[in-house]
Formats: structure tokens, sequence, C-alpha cells
């Protein structure tokens, strides 16, 4: 039996699409589901034995201090990444995008892009000479300047300890979020800013009329990748802080759930922890789109 040309048509565009279906269902979808059943059950990672509990992972969940502590590291990331690398990357676009800093700006892209390019082990590695609470680079270089009062066990004071890993994340992710703002600028047509000069307008309110409005889709994209990479964020505070020390002042979600499922050999409740981070990026994902309006373009 012979199909009909119509249907060949309309079947072809399937069959184009069946192995990446396939490949999202297997590695993306069907762990998902997987995970959310494991988080029925209380099991070791080294037995074949499960046994149901129901909810109770996740009552257990609810009245647990450290991941209210978690949360609390979490939501820090992303208000500091979204006002750091988002706004500030934005600025930072548009000044390097500003005729003043054309023929340098090749510099400087490189220059705040180079973080990105290196691995984040080396990067957390670097830091931590970098916030050595004797031999340092910031704590002589605070004293060098007159200000030793301020130096810090920066990574060893339950009060420092969370910023200073915050500090580093901003240090690598600014750039790429900066280069995406630029891509976007100039796309820009140049006769809006043409326009405006005509109209007396001054490069701040060029900025605030022509540049934040016309960007609106890219702020959306960066916002996005900034608070999921936030929620999910683990290579940091894992590295420099030996899984979140002092204590668990600077423990995270992901860093909590690697805990629990690897060291305390609780994998249905580490699968509740992935159960609540997944919920989390979901309802941030839906709460920027309707705030931001857009995400259709």
């Amino acid at each position: 039996m012979t199909l009909s040309k119509k249907t060949r048509y309309s079947i072809e565009p399937v069959l184009f699409l069946l192995p990446l279906l396939a490949m999202i269902g297997l590695f993306i979808y069907y762990p998902l589901v997987q995970n959310f059943i494991n988080s029925f059950f209380r099991f070791s990672a080294f037995s074949p034995q499960k046994e149901y509990v129901g909810f109770e992972n996740f009552v257990r969940l609810a009245h647990d201090k450290v991941v209210v502590t978690a949360l609390k590291n979490n939501f820090r990331y992303a208000v500091v990444s979204l006002l750091v690398q988002v706004c500030f990357g934005l600025v930072l676009a548009a000044i390097l995008e500003d005729e003043f800093f054309k023929k340098y700006s090749v510099i400087f892209r490189t220059t705040f892009f180079l973080p990105v390019l290196i691995s984040i082990t080396v990067i957390c590695l670097l830091f931590t000479f970098i916030y050595h609470p004797t031999n340092g680079l910031l704590n002589g270089f605070l004293s060098l300047i007159g200000l030793g009062s301020l130096q810090r066990p920066w990574l060893g004071s339950s009060k420092t300890a969370i910023w200073a890993t915050i500090a580093v994340s901003q240090w690598q992710s600014t750039g790429y979020i900066m280069m995406l703002f630029i891509v976007a600028i100039q796309k820009i047509p140049a006769e809006l800013y043409e326009a405006a000069e005509l109209d007396g307008a001054g490069k701040i309110r060029k900025f605030f009329t022509i540049t934040i409005p016309q960007v609106k889709e890219t702020f959306f994209v960066a916002s996005v990748i900034t608070v999921t990479g936030s929620v999910l964020v683990f290579n940091e505070p894992y590295i420099l802080t030996a899984g979140g020390g002092p204590g668990t002042s600077s423990i995270t979600l992901a860093v909590y759930m690697y805990q629990s499922g690897f060291f305390k050999d609780m994998m249905g409740y580490a699968s509740a922890i992935a159960i609540v981070i997944f919920i989390i990026s979901a309802i941030l994902a839906f709460v920027q789109i309707k705030a931001f309006g857009t995400g259709e373009d």
C-alpha cells in the first residue's frame, strides 16, 4: 500500500524529529519521571531493595533546617547574579558598544570573556589562594592600602563564606552575559540612536529609552539562564568551602542533594531534593515569563 503524496509530506517532518524526540525522552523525561518515583522510596545506591515511604521524604525535607539554609543561599545567589551578571552585564555591554570605546572594545571584550573559558575547578583553586587568610592576595591588598581591619578568613567564616563564593561566580559568568547583550545591541538599528540624538537625547536617556526596550528578549533569556544557574549552583560552594562549610553556612540545594545521595547514601531523600530543585526552577521560569511578558520571539 502506497501513501498519498499529502500523507507522505505530513509524516516526513515527524520522522526527522523522531531521533531528537527519542533522545529527549531517554535522557530528560525518563530520568525526571524515574526521579519523581524514587522520591517516594527509601533505598541505598548499593542495594536493589526499595522501601515505599510515601511522602515521608518530603515531610522530612520540610522540617530540615539545612534545606532552609540552602534555600536562603540559593536565593542570595539568584539576587546577586541578577544584579551583577544581568544588570551590570547590560551596562558593561552598552559602554563597550559606545562610539567612544569602539576602538578598545575588542580588548575589553576579550578580557571580560576570558574567565568564561577557564574551568570552574581551576578558578575555584585560584580563588582559594586569593582568599587565603594569611598569604592571600585579598587580605594582602587590604593591608597594603591601610584597610587591615577588614581582613577576614573569607572562606573560613560562616558570615563571609557564602558571599565570597558568590563573588567567584560573578567574576566568571558576567562576561558571558555581557557578550549576549553585545550581540543584541549590535542588532539595534542605528537610525533609532540617530533620531534620538536629533531630539537632543543624551547617552543615559538613549540607554533607557532605546537600548533596554530593544534588548528585552535577551534580558529575558539572560535572566532565565542566570536564575536557573543560581538554583543549580554546585561547583563553587563544593570546591571552595569543602562542601558548603563552615558547617552548612554556604551549602546550596545541589550540594545538599549530592551529600545526601552519595555521602549519607539516602538516595530517596536526595531524589526529593532534586524534585524541589526542579519545581523551584520551573516556577521561577514561569514567573519570569509572566513578569517580562516576553519569550515569544
